[in-house]
């Protein structure tokens, strides 16, 4: 993924709910639908009651109660809500394409009353469903409390809402902080008849336009420390390598992440031989969609090409994978039970 700007720090004094703000900063610093507000005011946009009297976003966008805390904390909870709740989705667009989304992805996009996403992700939604919303709202990288709890806040307001991601919203996604935000908030997610509507992940996709290389068992790793700290992710490279799975690496790349990938790259190399297959898919199903296929040994000095980056998902295969046709093919097994 991409840093977007940031689109909500504007001059733009209406909230998203069509309400006017009484904040006295520049940039919007709290939800715009029930959550912790910069104003004095103690009723939010949405009807909520907010406990901050001055100006609490977090760099990444959350609220806070505190100017000096970097933590992201919940805002408004389920007792500030007098109306009666909407459904809240948390629908998986697939791949980034049109095509790539599933019919019932689709539909849920389209019942919804407001659509709420990383702002990359809403913009891979097509126009005929986003004209039909009521709302949208969207957070640049590093939103994902903000956004999560702006959709629950929506949802609890009375509002139909759906939650957007890439892929499939249970694998490196929202789906699980949604239903921790709405414990936090004292709510549950039968009350908000919260659903999860899957998406093609992006090793399926990726692996589709590689041939076919995840047939056998096979372990995902994101090698962002955002989340996780780098030697709890080596550990479990370490780990993984060491077994004869097919690996599916997320979030490869970035410039704050180059030695987590160079130490990938050595970690993989002290488990499988250099000429191990190792397939590279950079934005799959999207127009500047690259594939490529090479060996581990080569992997390293790709790092710096622009084939590798936070929208790139690489497959390295395992002992029994091999090159046929240009494609990757990892062995079922059942070579050995059946003649062929």
């Amino acid at each position: 993924m991409s840093t977007d700007t940031d689109a909500d720090a504007d001059d733009e004094s209406t909230s998203n709910c069509g309400a006017s703000s009484t904040s006295e900063t520049d940039a919007s610093s709290g939800s715009k639908c029930g959550g912790a507000s910069s104003s004095d005011d103690s009723s939010s946009k949405c009807g909520a009651s907010t406990s901050s009297s001055s100006s609490s976003g977090s760099s990444c966008g959350a609220s806070s109660s505190d100017d000096s805390s970097n933590e992201q904390e919940v805002g408004a909870t389920v007792d500030d809500f007098d109306a009666e709740p909407g459904q809240l989705i948390a629908v998986g667009l697939g791949p980034g394409h049109p095509e790539g989304m599933t019919e019932r992805a689709k539909n849920a996009l389209l019942e919804a009353d407001h659509l709420v996403g990383y702002t990359t992700y809403i913009e891979l939604i097509p126009d005929e469903i986003t004209e039909q919303a009521d709302d949208i709202y969207d957070t640049p990288m590093c939103g994902e409390v903000s956004r999560t709890e702006e959709s629950i806040d929506r949802a609890l307001a009375g509002n139909d809402v759906a939650i957007v991601g890439s892929g499939d919203p249970n694998v490196y996604a929202l789906a699980g902080l949604a239903l921790e935000i709405l414990e936090s908030k004292g709510a549950t997610a039968s009350m908000v008849d919260f659903e999860v509507v899957p998406g093609v992940p992006a090793a399926q996709s990726c692996g589709a336009r590689l041939g076919a290389p995840l047939v056998n068992d096979t372990v995902s790793v994101s090698l962002s420390d955002h989340l996780v700290p780098m030697p709890e992710i080596e550990s479990r490279l370490h780990a993984v390598a060491s077994e004869n799975f097919t690996i599916t690496i997320y979030n490869p790349w970035s410039r704050k992440r180059r030695e987590n990938f160079q130490k990938c790259c050595e970690i993989l190399l002290a488990h499988r031989d250099p000429d191990t297959p190792v397939g590279i898919v950079h934005g799959a199903g999207r127009e500047d969609e690259q594939v490529m296929i090479t060996e581990l040994g080569e992997l390293e000095e790709l790092g710096e090409h622009e084939i590798i980056d936070m929208t790139t998902t690489i497959v390295v295969g395992t002992e029994d994978t091999y090159v046929w046709d240009d494609r990757m093919v990892t062995p079922r097994g059942y070579e050995t039970k059946y003649d062929y």
